[in-house]
């Protein structure tokens, strides 16, 4: 496909026009985030991970897979619950 200046032009401005209106939505999302935050709406995703019990199984000796599978998460999570 050949694509002359006209074309080239055209295209650049979608692009910008495009980053211009990404760039638009962006900060309404944060100004929203920060409004939000002001009246204590936005506190984010609650625990998933009983912590407490992750160490209660570790320290009766379970192993880091053995406790995920009978709390049904992950191995990692469990490693992340234990630094903590």
């Amino acid at each position: 496909m050949w694509i002359n200046a006209t074309s080239k032009c055209f295209l650049d401005m979608l692009s910008v026009f495009a980053e211009f209106e990404t760039n638009l939505r962006k900060e309404r999302q944060m100004e929203g985030i920060a409004k939000a935050k002001e009246k204590g709406v936005y506190k984010g995703r609650k625990p998933s991970v009983d912590v407490e019990r992750v160490k209660e199984l570790r320290d009766s000796g379970m192993g880091a897979s053995a406790i995920a599978k009978e709390l049904g998460i992950g191995r990692a999570s469990v490693y992340r619950a234990l630094e903590a």
